[in-house]
Protein backbone atom coordinates (compact mmCIF):
# COMPACT_ATOMS: atom_id res chain seq x y z
CA UNK A 1 0.00 0.00 0.00
CA UNK A 2 1.22 3.24 -0.82
CA UNK A 3 0.75 6.54 1.41
CA UNK A 4 -2.19 8.71 0.58
CA UNK A 5 0.37 11.79 -0.13
CA UNK A 6 2.08 9.29 -3.05
CA UNK A 7 -1.51 8.09 -4.20
CA UNK A 8 -2.63 11.89 -4.39
CA UNK A 9 1.02 12.91 -6.88
CA UNK A 10 0.50 10.05 -8.81
CA UNK A 11 -2.96 10.91 -9.38
CA UNK A 12 -1.80 14.36 -10.40
CA UNK A 13 0.91 12.59 -12.37
CA UNK A 14 -1.98 10.61 -14.37
CA UNK A 15 -3.46 13.77 -15.30
CA UNK A 16 -0.61 15.41 -16.38
CA UNK A 17 0.51 12.37 -18.79
CA UNK A 18 -3.16 12.45 -20.25
CA UNK A 19 -3.08 16.13 -20.68
CA UNK A 20 0.08 15.76 -22.20
CA UNK A 21 -1.16 13.02 -24.64
CA UNK A 22 -4.44 15.88 -25.28
CA UNK A 23 -1.71 18.50 -26.03
CA UNK A 24 0.23 16.34 -28.58
CA UNK A 25 -2.97 14.90 -30.44
CA UNK A 26 -4.14 18.75 -30.97
CA UNK A 27 -0.98 19.60 -32.29
CA UNK A 28 -1.42 16.64 -34.40
CA UNK A 29 -4.27 18.02 -35.34
CA UNK A 30 -3.12 21.19 -36.24
CA UNK A 31 -0.43 19.78 -38.66
CA UNK A 32 -2.58 18.12 -40.37
CA UNK A 33 -5.27 21.04 -40.88
CA UNK A 34 -1.58 22.75 -42.58
CA UNK A 35 -0.92 19.72 -44.65
CA UNK A 36 2.30 18.50 -42.48
CA UNK A 37 1.04 14.68 -41.93
CA UNK A 38 4.56 13.58 -41.16
CA UNK A 39 4.91 15.79 -38.43
CA UNK A 40 1.00 15.29 -37.78
CA UNK A 41 2.14 11.39 -37.32
CA UNK A 42 4.86 11.66 -34.93
CA UNK A 43 3.03 13.79 -32.92
CA UNK A 44 0.32 11.22 -32.86
CA UNK A 45 2.75 8.31 -32.00
CA UNK A 46 3.72 10.91 -29.13
CA UNK A 47 0.13 11.09 -27.83
CA UNK A 48 -0.23 7.54 -27.68
CA UNK A 49 3.48 7.31 -25.72
CA UNK A 50 2.08 9.76 -23.05
CA UNK A 51 -1.41 8.15 -22.62
CA UNK A 52 0.30 4.50 -22.23
CA UNK A 53 2.34 5.96 -19.15
CA UNK A 54 -0.89 7.62 -17.99
CA UNK A 55 -2.65 4.37 -18.10
CA UNK A 56 0.63 2.28 -16.25
CA UNK A 57 0.48 4.75 -13.18
CA UNK A 58 -3.64 3.91 -13.37
CA UNK A 59 -2.82 0.00 -13.31
CA UNK A 60 -0.36 0.87 -10.32
CA UNK A 61 -2.40 2.26 -8.29
CA UNK A 62 -5.51 0.15 -8.86
CA UNK A 63 -2.81 -2.87 -7.94
CA UNK A 64 -2.06 -0.89 -4.79
CA UNK A 65 -5.57 -1.32 -4.00
CA UNK A 66 -5.06 2.99 -4.25
CA UNK A 67 -7.77 5.08 -5.60
CA UNK A 68 -7.63 6.28 -9.10
CA UNK A 69 -8.81 9.72 -8.79
CA UNK A 70 -9.38 11.48 -12.16
CA UNK A 71 -9.76 15.33 -13.09
CA UNK A 72 -10.94 17.26 -15.70
CA UNK A 73 -8.56 17.57 -18.47
CA UNK A 74 -7.00 21.35 -19.18
CA UNK A 75 -8.08 22.44 -22.74
CA UNK A 76 -5.08 22.75 -25.21
CA UNK A 77 -4.33 25.92 -27.01
CA UNK A 78 -5.91 25.37 -30.54
CA UNK A 79 -4.03 26.79 -32.84
CA UNK A 80 0.01 27.18 -33.62
CA UNK A 81 2.39 29.85 -35.21
CA UNK A 82 4.58 27.45 -36.58
CA UNK A 83 6.06 23.86 -36.79
CA UNK A 84 9.18 25.57 -35.28
CA UNK A 85 6.23 27.09 -32.71
CA UNK A 86 5.09 23.52 -31.95
CA UNK A 87 8.57 21.86 -31.33
CA UNK A 88 9.34 24.57 -28.80
CA UNK A 89 6.44 24.13 -26.76
CA UNK A 90 7.00 20.22 -26.74
CA UNK A 91 10.73 20.39 -25.78
CA UNK A 92 9.33 22.94 -22.88
CA UNK A 93 6.31 20.60 -21.59
CA UNK A 94 8.41 18.00 -21.74
CA UNK A 95 11.09 19.72 -19.38
CA UNK A 96 8.11 20.43 -17.10
CA UNK A 97 6.67 16.79 -17.01
CA UNK A 98 10.29 15.34 -16.64
CA UNK A 99 10.63 17.72 -13.50
CA UNK A 100 7.29 16.20 -12.05
CA UNK A 101 8.68 13.03 -12.66
CA UNK A 102 12.29 13.41 -10.62
CA UNK A 103 9.29 14.82 -7.59
CA UNK A 104 7.34 11.56 -7.65
CA UNK A 105 10.79 9.91 -7.17
CA UNK A 106 11.98 12.30 -4.37
CA UNK A 107 8.29 11.55 -2.89
CA UNK A 108 8.69 8.22 -2.76
CA UNK A 109 12.29 7.68 -1.82
CA UNK A 110 11.76 10.46 0.89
Amino acid sequence: MISKKMEAALNQQINAEFYSSYLYLDMAADFEAKNLPGFANWMKVQAQEEWGHGLKMYKYLNEQNSTVKLAAIECPPAEWKSPLDVFETVYQHEQEVTGRIHDLVTLAIG
